[in-house]
């Protein structure tokens, strides 16, 4: 598969806000769910990459313990001489999908102070697609012409962002893709946590792990369409698929807190019970907590994220769960890297990052209570000068 082929999506949650999309949903809308002994394979699920995730959760990463936003899994490193201009004076550049929501606002945060800390980078140019293809490709070509040492590309979608990229390797300028992939290998490195199965599979294990046979699951997914979010619930839905779990319906919120709220309000009444919630991105997951607290009834198992308010709420109430991420430090990498490459220092093509997950022991140690309540807790950035104020 071609490596930026996976495209792993950024998306901590609603990453891919405001793109549209024809492709049908799974069982959502508010209608029915589906049984899990019943569930169709997902288009989306890839047996080779699927194994290749699961197996990268168990592999030891290189780079330093204690930043693992340099750390490299199984990297195939390539020769960057050609691109070398050792002494600094650099102009990084970067064409950003959007800050259209809070992962990706705690990303670029941690990405500034990250060049903020590099006296040899003496610009930084950043263009803001704002999640538009089209503003995005000539974001591109406008950096093409603004003597940029390097640029930093995070696509907003893969497919029609790819010839532009291309167009920008093409300029000689060595070209950093992150977060999200394109359908081409000539970047020099492409950035990216382990990717979309192994975050779909980590929260369905815990819930066959935790929710008795024949227990309900409800899976609340946020858009149709977008390739990490796509991964992630494939994945959850082939491991449904062979337990004794039962998935009595799959829902899209559409990343909105009282879609979810009353989604899985309408869900405690039609079935009496669930005993497992499953979400492909967690930002909404206090509301979907909510929505059982104002039932009077148990909280089930839960799968949510890294953000602050859920860490808090989990940790507060005793609540059974787990948090797999997409960790925002992903987004130090990408200066990291660049500074490599004008080094002349040797970068992985594919650099694949580690991609924690935040479980019952160590959840008290990611809670950050004077930090806002869509705080990403795998920032990467406690360290970091000024630290918390740029992310207040």
């Amino acid at each position: 598969m071609n490596r930026t082929l996976l495209a792993v999506a950024a998306v901590g949650a609603l990453v891919l806000a405001g793109c549209s999309s024809e492709l049908p949903a799974e069982d959502g809308g508010g209608g029915g769910g589906s049984s899990a002994t019943d569930a169709a394979k997902s288009e989306f699920f890839d047996q080779a990459e699927f194994d290749r995730q699961l197996a990268f959760r168990e592999a030891s990463a290189d780079g330093p313990a204690d930043k693992p936003w340099e750390q490299m899994i199984e990297p195939a490193l390539v020769d960057t001489a050609k691109f070398a201009k050792p002494g600094g004076g650099y102009n990084l550049c970067f064409s950003n999908a959007a800050v259209d929501n809070p992962w990706r606002q705690v990303g670029f945060r941690t990405m500034q102070q990250e060049v903020e800390q590099h006296k040899e980078i003496t610009k930084f140019t950043v263009l803001d697609a704002e999640a538009k293809d089209d503003k995005q490709i000539s974001d591109i070509q406008s950096l093409s012409g603004q003597n940029c040492s390097a640029l930093i590309i995070s696509p907003n979608t893969t497919a029609t962002l790819t010839p532009a990229v291309e167009a920008a390797c093409a300029t000689g300028v060595p070209v950093i893709v992150f977060d999200r992939g394109v359908n081409t290998d000539c970047p020099v490195t492409f950035i990216h946590p382990i990717g979309g199965f192994a975050f779909g599979a980590n929260g369905a294990e815990f819930l066959t792990e935790k929710v008795d046979a024949g227990g309900k699951i409800l899976a609340l997914r946020i858009l149709p369409g977008v390739d990490v979010l796509e991964q992630r619930w494939a994945a959850a839905n082939e491991i449904f698929a062979d337990s004794e779990l039962d998935v009595v319906g799959v829902e899209f919120t559409d990343g909105d807190a009282a879609k979810t709220k009353s989604i899985v309000s309408d869900y405690i009444q039609r079935e009496g019970q669930i005993d497992g919630v499953w979400m492909d991105a967690g930002a909404t997951s206090v509301a979907a907590i909510e929505a059982f607290q104002d039932a009077g009834v148990d909280v089930p198992a839960f799968v949510g994220e890294d953000q602050q308010d859920f860490l808090r709420l989990w940790v507060d109430e005793g609540l059974t769960a787990v948090a797999p991420t997409y960790p925002t430090y992903q987004w130090r990498t990408p200066v990291i890297a660049a500074l490599k490459i004008l080094n002349g220092e040797q970068v992985p093509s594919e650099w694949v990052l580690p991609q924690p997950t935040i479980t019952q022991d160590d959840v008290e140690t990611y809670v950050a209570e004077d930090m806002p309540p869509l705080h990403y807790a795998m920032c990467g950035c406690e360290n970091m000068p000024g630290y918390p104020g740029p992310w207040k």
